[in-house]
Formats: structure tokens, C-alpha cells, sequence
């Protein structure tokens, strides 16, 4: 079976712009469409159908070097819309509650922003692929069963307020993988009182690599996957 699937000889990394509504699997099924049969394609962490961005997938014998390019640290922009609450602690979510936004300066947003700042161990979203008991956290809620309660470290590097016009906060965020921008935007509402959830996230950076220098999935149909695959030592 190995040897099939070795007979192409493409291979890679690719630097793809995820649209949004696309989860990491489609993208990756949309390039794979694109090569030769039994290329092989994979990605080296996952986005969240509403987010858009960078993703980073490796081809053919680069699948191989995945574990180099996992734990990268991550760069986002965003924002959180405050005030409502839902299920998936994104616009993705269903309403779970919502209240009036407190008036507060972008001065006191940042104040409480910075409280995250460091090391911190964060909540991971019900809705998640992160697994407990050999299931995924999403199967649990979408079968209405108690979500097993995961924490996860995560290190905030910076986590700065962009502009503050209520009840939306657009943010720019430098963190460790596996942090979820979800269950800060969550964090955050709680601090306030209010609640919140994540309205909008970009990933613009993985480790060296910059969403600048990745093609939209029509600009790889047009030009060809192998025309921007980059070829790592």
C-alpha cells in the first residue's frame, strides 16, 4: 500500500487561505481533488468552519514531518461581540443568553484583557474535536450528554484591544497552539458581566510562516497545487 502511495512524486508544504464556512478536512479534500490520485494532503492544525486564514498543509512525503510543524505558536485578529452568549462561544452557536453591555472605556477592555496575559489555563470549548473517553467534546453536546470538563494550558503573549465600538472588540492575539480564541472571547464576557462570544478570527501567522503568502483555493485551481508548493529541507 506504501509503495502506491509513494509513486507520485509531489510533494510539499502548502500555505492555504481557509474561506469561511470550510472546515481544515474540506480544504484539505479540495487540494487533494486537485492532485494526482493517492497524493497524500494533511494539515498541521486545525481552524473552526467560522474562522478564516492560514492553514498549513503538508503533501505527498511531507506528511511526514508533521509532528515539526504541530505546537507552532499562532497570531489572530478578531473580534468578540459582547453581550451574548452561545452554546458554541461563536456566531456558529445557538443564543444562550443575552444582556446588557456595561460602559467601559477601551482603556478598562484592555485592563481586563491584560489579566490573561502569561501562562493560563483556559476551558476548552464543549464544542471541540479535543477528545475524552475515546469521543470528541462536539459529540457529547450534540447528543445532549454532560460535556466532560477539559482544561488546557495555553501561553498569551499579547492579546491587545484594536479598536472598541459596543458592543464589538476587535483584537490581535499572539498565543501558544492549542489556545482557543473562543474561550477567551468567553473569559472575557464573564469578566464583564455580560457575557461574550467570538464574532469573527483570522489566523494570520503560524510560527514562520505568514497568511501574506497564502493562495485562496481558486488561485490554486487556476495556477495548479505544485506552482506554490514550497519544498522544505
Amino acid at each position: 500500500m506504501s509503495v502506491l502511495l509513494e509513486k507520485t512524486s509531489v510533494a510539499g508544504l502548502l500555505l492555504v487561505d481557509k474561506p469561511q464556512g470550510w472546515t481544515s478536512h474540506d480544504v484539505v479534500a479540495a487540494v487533494r481533488r486537485l492532485l494526482p490520485k493517492k497524493t497524500r494532503v494533511g494539515h498541521t492544525g486545525t481552524l473552526d468552519p467560522m474562522a478564516t486564514g492560514l492553514l498549513v498543509l503538508l503533501v505527498g512525503r511531507a506528511t511526514k514531518s508533521a509532528a515539526r510543524h504541530q505546537g507552532l505558536d499562532k497570531t489572530y485578529e478578531g473580534s468578540i461581540r459582547l453581550g451574548l452568549e452561545t452554546d458554541t462561544g461563536d456566531l456558529d452557536g445557538k443564543t444562550v443568553k443575552t444582556a446588557p453591555v456595561p460602559g467601559c472605556t477601551a482603556r478598562d477592555l484592555q485592563a481586563v484583557m491584560d489579566r490573561f496575559h502569561g501562562e493560563v489555563v483556559l476551558p476548552v470549548p464543549q464544542y471541540s474535536a479535543v477528545k475524552r473517553g475515546g469521543r470528541p467534546l462536539y459529540e457529547y453536546a450534540r447528543r445532549g450528554l454532560e460535556v466532560p470538563v477539559v482544561s488546557r494550558a495555553s501561553r498569551i503573549s499579547s492579546w491587545e484591544l484594536r479598536s472598541w465600538e459596543p458592543p464589538e472588540a476587535s483584537f490581535r492575539l499572539d498565543c501558544s497552539s492549542g489556545t482557543y480564541a473562543r474561550s477567551l472571547a468567553v473569559l472575557l464576557g464573564n469578566e464583564l458581566g455580560c457575557g461574550g462570544t467570538l464574532s469573527r478570527l483570522r489566523r494570520e501567522r503560524v510560527g514562520p510562516f505568514s497568511l501574506q503568502d497564502a493562495k485562496t483555493l481558486e488561485q490554486l485551481k487556476d495556477d495548479g497545487v505544485e506552482a506554490h508548493l514550497r519544498h522544505e529541507g
